[in-house]
């Protein structure tokens, strides 16, 4: 496998573990491990220097959930960069004195919630929103006003949006716990499960509270550092949390190593402590990655650990075809939770950490994900090794071992792999058909034949109402669902044919470059390859799918049951035709979305960083390195001014 391959599969692992923690709040993988594949994908793209499309780096992760309205940021949210030593840290402050010579660092706690975001307007509470990606979120004020120590009100009397993290106090979850008819579990998912709730009475049943540690956004006032912004919130009374100024890293990590010692005390969750330049002039001038900004870090604790019994291992089918094996455990209690099962990523993984049936192993659990395998710690008579498959659990079909996974080869006929695409199919990024569950789409293939996602718009209420739950209601919804969805943008219909390989980020870049359906069918292997961050694997996976007999059967049968596919809004005629642009900086007049959107509409394409591909670089103010490489290139650079005349 080469570089490339193993970078696209520890996308494709990322990212789905992702949707799993952020979306479905059912984590599959320890945050340690999550880490650890996160570090791997960023020392690959540090070698490469190849960052793929969509890969969880560019990401802040986090999806907007439908129920709720969704809002834009005033001012986006980034997430944090990691360290986990000492030595991480200090190289983190070299890099800052490459550029700065700071005042000092404010250390504070890193809290196990959830983020939220309150915006006051006269003084008065408008409204709450979750992080969702950063740049959209969630509207959950009804939920965020049965949280007492939430004012509604402050001596403030301008526009203001502040940050901090809504939780659930340990002591609390004791108390509901004792009469709870159904006990949770743990405090972080218990806090964004009462969030998410719909019904703000039984989020208020759950006393949640609320810590505030940012301004993100403050009107007819300037703050210069994280002291005044804390001095700003107590002053406005919000509730703050724990922080220290320290003059110099060593003092940040005295400071660490106190709250790393007090964390089990204290009555809330804590995953470590988050280090910021103090001062907001320095930090406007480290500015930030695509990701994170470079003014600030988090210092991950270790995870704890435990020993138990490894009693069987089962493989699931995922609708690439590929095999996850899961390790199934003796009961031990772990972090305040039951845990039965741990992850094995692949049969290499296995090996390499020596697992066998019956052993004892070591188990890592982060809060409230689902816990890792470290490796064996103990052997006894009788132990099984746990042999390479040879044929598909699910459907007795032959594997293909690519030197790390297993893949069943029965594409056509896999029931996990034909469930898997057709929930997918279904998903809200894709055609979002509401009530077209995991289990709806396995009725769907058991009771009534469907494979194809095309033979969804041929099911009739004679159909459904001979499936197991489906009344005339339930019926009448999902089909009603189905309808709509027939109506899609090219975007969504690229992202829910399940390319391999292809996520949303690639299928809105494939939009974007071709503009229609057609162009996309006939697209070269040489044209593909123009798209920035697509290479050979990617570009390969996309002519193999529209090439082969599944491929050509999904788009036709679509187009033939009457799918209508919008094309992107590309102007081939205008005033960026041909350009492939970059920006860098901030802009004054508009958000860089909505740059990028204009440039998009006529004609041009956008690249999130700066390559002999680029043609064009707009600077707004406080730019970074993209800037000079692109001096060093030759590249044209344009003003904020020169780029909205040309639009004019």
């Amino acid at each position: 496998m080469d570089v490339l391959e193993k970078m696209r599969e520890l996308v494709n692992k990322l990212n789905e573990y992702a949707y799993h923690y952020y979306v479905l709040d059912n984590p599959i993988i320890s945050d340690k491990e999550y880490d650890e594949l996160y570090d791997r994908l960023v020392t690959l793209e540090r070698e490469t220097g190849v960052v793929m499309s969509d890969s969880p780096t560019k990401k802040v992760g986090g999806e907007i959930i439908t129920a709720f309205k969704s809002v834009t940021h005033r001012s986006r949210l980034y997430s944090l960069d990691k360290v986990k030593s000492e030595g991480e840290l200090y190289e983190w402050e070299r890099r800052i004195l490459k550029a700065v010579r700071p005042d000092g660092y404010t250390v504070e706690y890193k809290y196990d919630g959830l983020t939220l975001v309150l915006t006051y307007e006269g003084g008065q509470f408008m409204r709450a929103v979750t992080r969702g990606n950063g740049i959209v979120g969630e509207d959950v004020t009804a939920q965020v006003l049965t949280i007492k120590s939430v004012p509604l009100s402050i001596p403030f009397k301008g526009a203001v949006e502040v940050q901090g993290e809504g939780l659930m106090r340990l002591s609390e979850l004791k108390r509901y716990n004792e009469t709870a008819i159904e006990p949770l579990k743990n405090a972080r998912n218990a806090a964004a499960g009462a969030i998410r709730n719909l019904d703000p009475k039984e989020t208020a049943k759950r006393n949640l509270d609320i810590i505030f540690y940012g301004v993100n956004y403050i009107e007819g006032e300037r703050l210069e550092s994280q002291q005044q912004a804390f001095e700003f919130l107590k002053k406005n009374r919000f509730r703050t949390g724990h922080h220290v100024f320290c003059g110099d890293i060593k003092a940040v990590m005295d400071e660490i190593r106190k709250i790393d010692e007090k964390r089990h005390s204290l009555d809330f969750m804590i995953d470590g402590a988050v280090v910021k330049v103090n001062s907001f002039s320095y930090r406007e001038a480290l500015g930030y990655t695509d990701k994170f900004p470079r003014w600030a870090v988090a210092y991950k604790f270790e995870a704890e650990e435990i020993t138990t019994i490894v009693e069987d291992v089962v493989w699931n089918v995922g609708r690439t075809g590929k095999l996850t094996p899961l390790a199934l455990l003796s009961p031990v209690e772990l972090s305040g939770a039951t845990v039965r099962r741990a992850t094995l990523n692949n049969y290499i993984d296995i090996q390499r950490k020596k697992v066998k049936k019956g052993c004892r192993v070591l188990v890592r659990r982060s809060n409230d994900v689902i816990p890792e395998i470290l490796g064996a710690t103990e052997y006894f008579p009788g132990n099984e090794e746990i042999a390479i498959l040879s044929k598909c659990p699910a459907c007795g079909f032959g594997l293909h071992f690519d030197s790390i996974n297993l893949f069943c080869q029965n594409y056509y006929g896999c029931e996990p792999q034909i469930v898997g695409r057709l929930e997918h199919f279904a998903s809200k990024d894709a055609m979002d058909i509401e009530g077209l569950s995991e289990m709806t789409a396995l009725q769907l293939h058991r009771e009534l034949g469907v494979h194809y996602p095309h033979e969804l718009y041929h099911l009739t209420e004679a159909d459904l109402l001979r499936l197991e739950g489906f009344k005339e209601k339930k019926s009448r919804n999902l089909l009603d669902a189905i309808q709509k969805s027939k109506d899609t943008t090219l975007e969504r219909f690229l992202y829910a044919l399940a390319i391999s390989n292809i996520g949303r980020k690639s299928a809105s870049d494939l939009a974007n470059r071709f503009g229609t359906l057609e162009k996309v069918l006939s697209a070269t292997a040489e044209q593909l390859l123009e798209i920035e961050d697509f290479g050979e694997i990617m570009t390969r996976s996309i002519l193999d799918f529209f090439g082969s007999e599944y491929g050509k059967i999904a788009v036709k049968g679509l187009l033939d049951a009457g799918v209508r596919v919008k094309g992107a809004e590309v102007n081939a005629g205008g005033k960026f035709a041909g350009e492939a642009v970059v920006f860098t900086g901030s802009l004054s007049s508009l958000t860089r979305s909505e740059a990028q959107q204009l440039v998009r509409r006529e004609g041009g394409v956008i690249f999130q960083s700066v390559s002999k591909k680029t043609t064009l670089v707009v600077a707004g103010e406080d730019v970074g390195s993209k800037l000079d490489k692109a001096r060093q290139l030759g590249i044209k650079v344009i003003g904020e001014a020169e780029f909205l005349e040309r639009l004019r």
